[in-house]
């Protein structure tokens, strides 16, 4: 298992209380015919030439990274003060959301880390959160198929109230936006697309050659972004946040390196009979599948598998449904794992004295899956990385710069994190009097976040293809190191911390 690690490492380093409903009340959008105009609602300046708003930044992408990033942003005495633009078409952006406890779970969910919500909450995001629909866990349980082998994990083992907290996107996405317009945060939201962009010469570049003969010191400075009203604004620093499909990593030209999975996810809600408190994953031959508690006796279901039994299973009935899933999380392929497999308990018996809490939990099964309680939605897996995330004025975050197989469900988080590094960084460089779009600012992001990237990317691709592999022999390596990981303490708490959100690497890696 470590040497598939190590070799995945390699090859990935070549990649340059109560509820209440709760409602986001309209943020203030450009062009809006309610209220005060753009520029007086949010002191934005104006060029003199042919009246462009400028921005200090502007955010390319409103989903939860981008949110994430106007919200650390807001929240720091250094950077509050800050003018920026978000653009999205995303019409809920620009709308009241309301999120009922009544209304139907979304099969769109994140598991988010203590890290995270540490995040969050320091931004004053958390607490939106915690008015609606989400479910805490403080245990884990991870198994192979084979039967041979099987890891429990506890937020005690590590002194932590909680291993993570299972949230939909949209109450998420809606507690960004609620936290930004309870904020005095000089924003202003635009529903468009960017459809093109230029930097003057002295930023080094320009895209879909755009020239200009404004005499505005603002082309000097900052970057000239063409939105798809054909109106246009000026930005001292554009950060893309847009996803997988960036159109700034596209039109900046930034290079990136991955591959397509021959999988697809499947995702959805079920509904038990009882509440769920775990997060349980099973390694099976064609992906892992995870079930993760929601709050409100529900779970979601990320399944991967090949694109064909995707296919087949979104379109079968639902009693065929859940047959396939109570089977998967529970006899199917080969019987439960068992505590005495591989003589586990005497194997590793030389670490009795620093056990862990969890090392004596025998193996549980999963709680049946009675309903489904949302539709079946499936995507296709890949795996990219931006050689770069940082050139002159422009820096990308999140999935704009890295996407990663869901089996750990780390991607948003590594988004999050993206963008607390980014918010600290500019807050530095404006402390200490610097440009904040000045490449060398950006790199010292990239510097930071790319090493802790790349080292999860590896880590994920490894337990992906280590698990894709059936083979005899190699399956009494992988019941090894579920054992081992079960067993050793000092390893299981290094695990856990890791997924936790801390940047120590797993030992023995």
């Amino acid at each position: 298992m470590n040497r598939v690690i190590k070799k995945t490492v390699s090859n990935v380093c070549a990649l340059k209380i109560p509820r209440k409903s709760f409602c986001t009340e309209v943020v203030k959008v450009a062009g809006s015919t309610s209220g005060d105009p753009p520029n007086n609602e949010h002191g934005m300046k104006q060029t003199i030439s042919k009246n462009i708003p400028e921005y200090d930044i502007a955010i390319v992408g409103g989903g939860m990274v981008g949110m994430s990033l106007a919200c650390f942003l807001a929240s720091m005495p250094m950077t509050k003060q800050l003018s920026v633009a978000i653009i999205d078409s995303n019409p809920a952006l620009g709308s009241s959301l309301c999120i009922k406890k009544e209304d139907p779970p979304d099969p769109r969910v994140s598991t988010v880390t203590p890290a995270t919500i540490s995040f969050l909450q320091d931004a004053g995001a958390w607490k939106y959160v915690e008015q609606n629909r989400h479910a805490y866990f403080n245990k884990m349980q991870v198994w192979d198929y084979t039967g041979l082998g099987y890891a429990r994990y506890d937020a005690r083992d590590v002194n932590k109230d909680f291993l993570g907290c299972v949230a939909e996107n949209r109450v998420l996405h809606s507690a960004l936006l609620s936290c930004i317009k309870d904020s005095d945060f000089k924003k202003t939201i635009y529903p468009l697309r960017l459809t093109s962009m230029a930097l003057n010469a002295n930023s080094m570049s320009t895209v879909e050659n755009m020239t200009s003969k404004e005499p505005s010191s603002a082309q000097g400075h900052s970057a000239k972004l063409q939105l798809s009203d054909g109106s246009s604004i000026y930005a001292k620093l554009v950060v893309g946040a847009d996803g997988g499909k960036s159109r700034v990593r596209e039109l900046m030209g930034f290079k990136t390196t991955g591959w397509n999975y021959s999988q697809n996810a499947i995702i959805c809600t079920v509904e038990h009979a009882s509440e769920n408190y775990c997060a349980w994953q099973r390694f099976l031959p064609t992906g892992p599948i995870a079930l993760l508690p929601m709050g409100d006796k529900f779970s979601n279901i990320v399944w991967t598998m090949s694109p064909t039994e995707s296919n087949n299973r979104k379109s079968i009935t639902e009693e065929d449904f859940l047959k396939d899933v109570n089977s998967a999380l529970d006899y199917g392929y080969q019987p439960h794992p068992t505590s005495s497999l591989l003589g586990s308990r005497s194997m590793f018996s030389w670490f009795k004295m620093d056990k862990t809490l969890s090392t004596n939990e025998f193996f549980e099964i999963p709680p049946k899956a009675i309903r489904l309680a949302s539709e079946r939605m499936v995507f296709p897996l890949s795996l990219r990385h931006a050689n770069s995330y940082a050139s002159k004025r422009v820096v990308l975050i999140g999935d704009a710069a890295h996407t990663v197989h869901p089996l750990a469900g780390q991607g948003v988080n590594l988004g999050f994190g993206d963008a607390f590094s980014l918010s600290r960084i500019i807050a530095e460089g404006i402390a200490l009097g610097t440009d904040i779009g000045e490449i060398n600012l950006l790199k010292k992001y990239e510097a930071e976040r790319k090493p802790a990237n790349i080292m999860m990317m590896a880590i994920l691709e490894g337990f992906q293809k280590a698990y894709s592999i059936d083979f005899g022999p190699f399956n009494f390596l992988r019941a090894a190191a579920f054992n081992g990981a079960n067993y050793i303490s000092p390893l299981k708490r290094s695990i856990i911390s890791y997924a936790s959100g801390e940047h120590k690497l797993p030992i023995f890696l």
